[in-house]
């Protein structure tokens, strides 16, 4: 090709490579450099400024497929800022980094769809807008394309939802306010309702006292970004929500009318519509209660869900007639606002504490983990067993410096706690990771009946409970027999104990704590909670003080649990085996913790609940999102299947450990619990073990049945049957039968505990 020189000096010329793509435009010596075209073999062609051989600045692409972009490239790829225009007529304006959407920018689907936000690795990821075409908008977090984190929606109906999402589902608490003035503040799990609420009526007072979301709607129901200036009007609220979430402002941009922190359930309707509305109430439904007189429509309702299931609703502060007889849930919202556990934050009374605790297990299981794993000695047991470190702020040789408080740190056993994480498949850089990590403990918001302190690591595989001094010297003298005792049965029951340790401060205060696994780290959805002893003597809950988060007792349990054959004999012949061995430890007040997740009972099930009800958002398909069932198969009369098992396939627990369980069922094979909606889980001897829940109803003869799934471990193994329990037992016999107070004589509590287990899991006709 004839050659020609540009204004810019260069030499512009026409060359055919080698490989039969084209270029014409300016050179540097031999390589392109400037302005220029290029047309690949196949038919692409790019038309810009060239740096090098690199396509490098302003420029525009074109492929033979009709998709085509026009912006900023660097060092060869598609960087900057540019406009991508799609072969199905889908439109991106916004950031690129290395050939993907990244930062912000404003999507326009081919069905009229559009997000306008951030954006990851070519994903929605951040905070963004999506305003889907017929009229519904979405503003808040996003996560890899699907909205997680907070966020609020609303319908063209006016219907509002503020909540949290999970994978583009409403998961926990939330808030919905209907067009026509109701409003429901409660629990969803996966996009269904479950759990407790509250529901207002039209005109009812709404408590104005709770967390405002940044995206929060107008008074006249239009959302807060809609505006002439839509681009800086979402920008501002980008940076006020990492203002917000930085410096905690939230407080001072308080409206009375929006609240965040939860999430609510979305369902499709006939039309396809995407709409917040209530499943039908077989008892009083919304429509009903609006027609009624003045005195009426100012009413409370408190309600119970169970997989999107309306259990009971009554006024609110009247009996509530819920699964188990007695329970009532008064003052349930502001009761349970804060949760039943808070993050440590900087300033928290326990922060220092948990530095320090942080700290401490980092050094010790650092130092254990290098050494060569081999079997425990007497001597590692001993009272010499032990790692002692002074940790002063500026650091020493052995330690580093820190923000916290000068501490001694003493660590007990190390070579045996070592070898139980071993035992219970607890990897070292994960334990740390979970305990020790970035983020913060929580802290449960009310202590126990011993005064102990309970913290969560933030994944909740682990508990670590503060220590009284008499119970750690218990641990310690029962920890050879413990050690044998996990070693040589894989399906305990018993507490797993994964660290003690003991943290001095300057002043001479110490803190003992342990560390154990936390049996309910499940994605399920625990709906009741049991501490079962088998005494009868003050084993019952005041009704006043029951909330959702409330741990139940022996004489509140209204249900018997129905399980598989050879699963009930291999349940109790562990129990059996695990009680004769507190019992040789003389030890007693243990109980056994019973975790329950309710499945929709089959009886109350509404055509709604046997629909195949999308995700609350209706992602679109531009989006690639999957659509969940929330419901069980309409052709199964249970709540979950047993399918054979398939390594890999299942959800694993926070520690699994022991043989999996093998049902009649499934033909005596290792057995899946597959949970239609939810998810497929490993069935172990406590662990997803599925049952049936009978409870026979107050003044019949009628049997309300569920299907659940058990969550069950003994717990509060550190007590002994010394003199003050002989004292005890002594005067509290003088006016409660003998048999009926929990502390007893080691033996007598094993029997009197197992035998009442058998009752609470009778066997079957």
């Amino acid at each position: 090709m004839a050659g020609a020189e540009s204004n810019n000096g260069s030499a512009q010329r026409g060359d055919t490579l080698p490989n039969g793509d084209v270029y014409v435009g300016n050179f540097d010596g031999l390589v392109p450099h400037g302005m220029g075209k290029y047309m690949w073999t196949d038919g692409s062609l790019y038309d810009g400024e060239w740096d090098k051989s690199k396509m490098t600045g302003r420029g525009m692409i074109q492929w033979p497929s009709g998709a085509s972009y026009e912006g900023d490239f660097r060092g060869g790829f598609i960087d900057g800022t540019g406009t991508f225009k799609g072969v199905d007529g889908s439109v991106y304006k916004g950031s690129w980094r290395m050939n993907k959407k990244q930062g912000m920018g404003t999507m326009v689907y081919s069905n009229s769809d559009s997000y306008e936000g951030l954006w990851n690795e070519g994903l929605p990821d951040g905070y963004g807008k999506y305003t889907w075409a017929a009229g519904n908008i979405y503003i808040g977090s996003w996560k890899s394309g699907s909205m997680n984190g907070r966020g609020v929606m609303q319908w063209v109906n006016g219907d509002t939802l503020d909540c949290n999402w999970l994978n583009g589902l409403a998961h926990g608490k939330g808030y919905c306010k209907y067009a026509s003035g109701a409003c429901y503040i409660g629990t969803w799990d996966r996009g269904v309702k479950d759990g407790h609420g509250i529901f207002y009526q039209p005109g009812s007072k709404i408590p104005c006292n709770l967390e405002v979301s940044e995206c929060a709607t107008n008074n006249d129901g239009t959302s807060a970004s809609s505006s002439s200036n839509e681009k800086v009007k979402v920008g501002l609220l980008f940076l006020l929500q990492n203002l917000c979430n930085k410096w905690g402002l939230r407080r001072f941009f308080h409206r009375p009318r929006r609240i965040s922190n939860g999430t609510t359930p979305i369902f499709v309707d006939d039309s396809g519509n995407h709409s917040p509305q209530d499943p039908p109430n077989k008892s009083l439904s919304s429509n009903e209660r609006l027609q009624n007189s003045d005195v009426h429509k100012d009413l409370v309702y408190e309600r119970e869900y169970i997989q999107g299931v309306l259990i009971s609703e009554h006024p609110k502060g009247k009996h509530s007639g819920m699964l188990d007889s007695g329970e009532t849930q008064e003052n349930t919202w502001q009761k349970q606002e804060r949760g039943p556990m808070e993050t440590i934050y900087k300033g928290h009374r326990s922060y220092f504490l948990m530095l320090n605790l942080q700290l401490g297990i980092r050094y010790t299981v650092g130092k254990i983990t290098p050494v060569p794993l081999r079997e425990v000695r007497s001597n590692d047991f001993g009272p010499r067993a032990r790692i002692i470190m002074y940790f002063p702020c500026e650091g020493s040789q052995y330690t580093p410096p820190h923000c916290s408080v000068n501490f001694f740190w003493k660590d007990y056993c190390p070579m045996v706690f070592r070898n139980l994480r071993e035992m219970f498949h607890i990897d070292a850089a994960d334990y740390m990771m979970s305990i020790c990590g970035g983020d913060s403990l929580k802290e449960l918001s009310s202590p126990g009946k011993s005064g102990s302190i309970f913290y969560l690591s933030q994944d909740e595989r682990f508990v670590i409970k503060t220590l009284r001094k008499s119970e750690l010297k218990i641990l310690l003298k029962m920890l050879p027999k413990y050690y044998n005792h996990v070693k040589a049965y894989d399906n305990t029951l018993i507490t797993k104990f994964f660290g003690v340790h003991r943290i001095t401060l300057k002043a001479g205060k110490k803190v003992r704590f342990v560390v154990m696994g936390n049996m309910f780290c499940t994605e399920l959805r625990i709906h009741r909670k049991y501490d079962l002893k088998g005494s009868t003597q003050g084993r019952s809950t005041k009704k006043q003080k029951i909330n959702e988060n409330t741990t139940l007792k022996d004489l509140d349990l209204a249900h018997a649990f129905h399980v598989d054959k050879s699963w009930r004999e291999a349940l109790f012949r562990q129990i059996a085996l695990d009680s004769m061995f507190l019992e040789s430890q003389s030890i007693i007040d243990y109980s056994m913790l019973l975790g329950i997740h309710f499945r929709a009972p089959n009886h109350l099930k509404t055509a709604t609940s046997h629909q195949d009800t999308h995700e609350s958002s209706g992602i679109t398909s531009a989006m690639d999102c999957s659509v969940p069932l929330h419901c069980e198969d309409a052709n199964s009369s249970k709540g979950f299947l047993l399918v054979a098992h398939e390594p890999g396939t299942t959800v694993g627990g926070s520690h699994i450990r022991g043989s999996m369980v093998r049902a009649s069922e499934g033909g005596y094979e290792e057995v899946d619990l597959v949970l239609p909606g939810t998810g497929r889980f490993r069935v172990q001897l406590g662990v997803n073990m599925p049952a049936r829940a009978r409870k026979l109803l107050e003044s019949t003869d009628a049997v309300e049945e569920y299907d659940v799934v058990l969550y069950l471990g003994i717990i509060d193994i550190l007590q002994e049957y010394n003199a003050s329990k002989r004292v005890e037992h002594a005067v509290k016999s003088l006016k409660f039968d003998p048999l009926s107070i929990s502390s007893v004589d080691p033996n007598l509590y094993s029997k009197r505990f197992v035998s009442f287990l058998e009752r609470v899991f009778p066997e079957q006709d």
